[in-house]
């Protein structure tokens, strides 16, 4: 598919209540494979949607070269949906049943087409995305929320496209399945166009398109080029801003000179001619004609000026403005060796089975330790996590924690009250602050005037993030230990930059459980706990 491209001409597209998102944005991506890069809320999921078809322009055009599969963020899936109609395979397979056992029902070959090996097909999509063994009849409701992705990514994969949309679609996956979808997407020979915060897979790719003001901007090479890219920008841009200033300086310097010897001029002509006793007529000429020339010379001078300043407006919106979390974490300091949660045999029954080993799991966390909880998806990760919060009480075993208080920052960022405002929910996590504290520490989390007043439920998965980690991070009192269940999920990449430093600098214990070894590395953690086959072991860092 060597002619498979997206091609956007003059795109406009705003919310129904008149909220812009794009305003006349042209750009083609070609074949190959392309990450799109932008902070939170600049518009990249709705971009994506508008290139599938799912919502319309107000204006302009979009046009895909083939079939288009799309990987949305959020899977619109129901728990009752077995693996094949996901798979959009259910009713093909059903056919050739009916064709095995003698059906020959001349609908059965219609709905078949060419598709006689679909289950080889299935079968071997499902064995490469690290889903081998998966009954095709078995409800999605008793899947993973990683199976659930790789799943849907299966189901874009089978449908051959020329072009493929996916977005986030490393959110939620283990280290395994993350590297099996690196695999997948290598041998991908159409357009990939894929937004994504996971460092590791944006290095994998060919381009980097970063969608900025009305505008998409194409790099060649992948993540780490366009960093790259962006810093030589960045460096040139700044020096240009440093030389325009300089220059608009010394135009000013310089009409302030003129104006100045201008004015001494005039005084000094003004008492030589009282002296010399001429005619006033021939004064009066002698003056305006010193006086024009002055102000011809101001005029001049006041045009550099001008040209210094529009000089300078043009360097500085090369400047890259890039709106970043200033994230202080509560002060909080915990004592080395101070035992915060200690749990002995601790089992969950779900149903008629246990979630552990037979003997439990066994933890023990003490202040400041920084824990990265590991381990393939559905292993238990965050029932563990529901256990050390006290969400969830134990069915056999004994638990122990400290008085200091424990702040949960969930995977499914279900904490707030999606019909109350930021601001109000913010309120109810500390009622204590003063609400110009309160507007403040929102503003640190880009929730800066109008946009602390929407709706919880409106918000963009990273906006619901940021005003989680606002609630949780500085609720009242400070918490000795945070869990963190994938907080880099929906973030975007300054987002995680500086939650990054956020942690680097906090002084309690946290445990947070994540499949970025990069983000892991960076925030220095120095015990790692991997829980699978329902043992918790402590293990090493493993091979990315």
């Amino acid at each position: 598919m060597s002619d498979a491209a997206v091609v956007c001409s003059n795109v406009s597209f705003a919310w129904p209540d008149d909220t812009p998102v794009f305003h006349d944005l042209s750009f083609s991506v070609p074949s190959g494979r392309t990450g799109l890069v932008a902070p939170n809320g600049s518009g990249k999921s709705t971009l994506l949607k508008l290139i599938a078809g799912e919502l319309k322009p107000l204006s302009g055009s979009v046009t895909v070269g083939g079939t288009l599969g799309h990987l949305p963020q959020t899977l619109p899936l129901t728990g009752d949906l077995t693996v094949a109609e996901v798979l959009g395979v259910a009713e093909v397979i059903q056919a050739l049943d009916a064709v095995e056992s003698g059906d020959v029902d001349e609908k059965h070959f219609a709905t078949i087409g060419d598709d006689w090996d679909i289950e080889e097909r299935t079968r071997a999509q499902l064995d490469r995305l690290g889903l081998a063994g998966l009954a095709l009849d078995r409800r999605l409701s008793t899947l993973s929320g990683g199976q659930v992705v790789s799943l849907g990514l299966a189901a874009q994969l089978l449908k051959r496209p020329d072009v493929l949309l996916l977005d986030e679609p490393t959110n939620n996956l283990d280290l395994d399945a993350r590297h099996k979808l690196y695999d997948a997407l290598s041998d991908f020979t159409g357009c990939l166009l894929l937004v994504s915060h996971d460092r590791a897979l944006l290095d994998r790719m060919e381009g980097i398109a970063e969608l900025g003001s009305d505008q998409l901007r194409l790099y060649g090479g992948n993540f780490t080029a366009y960093e790259e890219a962006v810093r030589a920008e960045q460096e040139v841009a700044e020096k240009n801003v440093r030389n325009a200033e300089q220059e608009l300086k010394r135009e000013k310097r310089e009409m302030q000179q003129a104006r100045e010897r201008a004015e001494r001029r005039a005084s000094n002509a003004a008492k030589n001619l009282k002296n010399a006793g001429l005619p006033r007529i021939f004064a009066g000429n002698m003056k305006r004609g010193a006086q024009e020339s002055a102000g011809r010379a101001g005029q001049m001078h006041a045009s550099r000026v001008s040209e210094a300043k529009a000089r300078l407006d043009e360097a500085g919106r090369a400047l890259r403005e890039e709106q970043r979390l200033t994230l202080e974490l509560p002060d909080t300091q915990v004592p080395a060796g101070r035992n915060l949660f200690l749990g002995e045999g601790m089992q969950v029954r779900l149903g008629d089975a246990d979630v552990f080993a037979a003997a439990g799991v066994d933890l023990t966390i003490r202040g400041p330790e920084r824990i990265a909880l590991t381990g393939p998806n559905g292993a238990g990760k965050t029932t563990l996590m529901r256990l050390v919060t006290g969400d969830l009480t134990p069915d056999a075993g004994e638990i122990r924690r400290n008085d200091g208080r424990i702040a949960y920052l969930s995977q499914r960022l279900d904490l707030l009250d999606p019909d109350r405002t930021v601001a109000e929910n913010f309120a109810a996590f500390a009622p204590k602050r003063p609400e110009a504290e309160r507007m403040n520490l929102l503003a640190r989390f880009l929730f800066r005037g109008p946009r602390a007043h929407l709706p919880v439920g409106v918000l963009s998965g990273g906006e619901r993030l940021r005003a989680t980690l606002a609630c949780v991070l500085c609720a009242e009192p400070a918490p000795h230990l945070l869990l963190l269940d994938e907080p880099t999920n929906n973030l975007d990449l300054v987002g995680v930059g500086q939650l990054e430093s956020a942690l680097t600098s906090y002084r309690g214990a946290f445990m947070v459980v994540s499949h970025d070894e990069r983000f892991l590395t960076e925030i220095g953690v120095g015990r790692r706990l991997r829980l699978a086959d329902g043992t918790l072991q402590e293990t090493g860092a493993p091979k990315v």
